[in-house]
């Protein structure tokens, strides 16, 4: 069989590349690469885009002058074509996904705004009860301030930030934690709860609602595609898969 890649002394054949793409785990991301491009495929750039998006793939990979060019396609193996695919890939893929989603944004917003929304908190966190209520009524009876106690008593990594922890979304933190920042008010401590393993005391300092500006809209638009995308690569039983791979790849036919 013709050998289509040279690694040193070893030769890879056709029928051995596939293997060994699934055998380094690359092939799960090798065929997301490959449903992406199949999607974007028909998603197009103007020559001012084209030369933009190639200005930002030299300055980004630090390449200059066109004798840097031809040397960096040279050992990548690539055509000048196939850069300016490359180059305007994500742009390509920005639109496909606006395309598709945009109009889902609001309501997918909504629906995960209770996830979405941020806080500022102090905690500290001890396995003993005992000594856990003993700081609560010191910090609810002013006697001392909550960040010293931190730095002494808790015993997660918000004792080296006197107990002080975000701005991180509700939705990474525990569900009991996070239902009670989303009622609290700016300052309001609460009694040791148990979590796990732990006894917290926990204060909200602040509360950030989400907001549907342009950062959150790339967010999203990147979860619905992760969550597309998942949903193609799972409709790929083994044997299409490997037919997939195949024809994209190797370029045999069935």
């Amino acid at each position: 069989m013709t050998g289509i890649l040279k690694v040193g002394n070893r030769i890879i054949t056709a029928g051995e590349l596939v293997p060994l793409l699934a055998g380094y785990q690359l092939l799960p991301q090798l065929l997301r690469e490959l449903v992406t491009d199949q999607a974007i495929a028909e998603i197009g750039c103007t020559v001012e885009e084209q030369a933009q998006c190639l200005q930002q793939f030299y300055e980004q990979h630090q390449i200059g002058s066109e004798t840097e060019q031809q040397a960096w396609l040279a050992k990548q193996h690539i055509t000048r074509r196939q850069l300016t695919t490359l180059a305007t890939r994500p742009l390509r893929l920005e639109r496909y996904k606006r395309a598709m989603w945009e109009k889902k944004l609001e309501s997918y917003f909504l629906q995960r705004k209770s996830h979405l929304d941020r806080a500022v908190y102090s905690l500290i966190r001890i396995q003993d009860l005992g000594v856990a209520q003993e700081l609560y009524f010191r910090i609810y009876d002013q006697e001392q301030s909550f960040a010293p106690l931190a730095c002494e008593y808790s015993q997660g990594p918000e004792a080296q930030t006197g107990g002080l922890v975000g701005p991180i979304p509700l939705g990474t933190l525990h569900p009991t934690l996070a239902r009670v920042l989303a009622v609290s008010q700016p300052e309001q401590l609460w009694a040791p709860m148990q979590l796990g393993q732990w006894w917290v005391i926990v204060r909200l300092e602040k509360f950030i609602p989400a907001q549907l500006d342009e950062p959150m809209r790339q967010q999203l638009l990147a979860e619905l595609f992760q969550s597309w995308l998942q949903e193609q690569l799972e409709n790929l039983g083994p044997m299409q898969a490997q037919d997939f791979e195949t024809k994209e790849l190797i370029g045999t036919s069935s």
